[in-house]
């Protein structure tokens, strides 16, 4: 198993976003705001969040395949995310089918970790 790292700076604000915009559940009963490092989970995916490592971790990117981007990132909207942060990227703005065949779209947090929901163009 894979398990992406990504470093935040503040992880209360890091949490919520990702458990109330984007879906995920924090999975060890035993990990809060002021925990070093946070393990999520979401439809079989784990991901850590971790404020205590090196200073040069920001900036991951990780790719999820799930069933429908579109209905995802309109879901996501509806829960406040933030499109204008990324104004001059195409696919931070919503789902575009990319050349290489996979319909996708970016989401990015405040510290430059990037998900990129992707499905299979069929």
């Amino acid at each position: 198993m894979i398990v992406p790292l990504f470093k935040v700076t503040n992880m209360a604000e890091a949490i919520r976003y990702y458990t109330e915009v984007l879906d995920f559940e924090m999975t060890d009963p035993n990990d809060n705001a002021e925990s070093p490092v946070v393990d999520l989970g979401r439809d079989g995916w784990n991901m850590q969040l971790t404020t205590s490592e090196s200073e040069r971790l920001f900036g991951s990117v990780v790719y999820f395949w799930v069933e429908d981007v579109d209905t995802l990132f309109a879901k996501y909207i509806g829960r406040g995310l933030d499109i204008s942060l990324r104004a001059g990227s195409k696919v931070h703005q919503g789902p575009v089918d990319q050349t290489w065949g996979r319909r996708e779209f970016y989401v990015t947090d405040a510290d430059g970790n990037t998900i990129r929901f992707c499905k299979l163009i069929e």
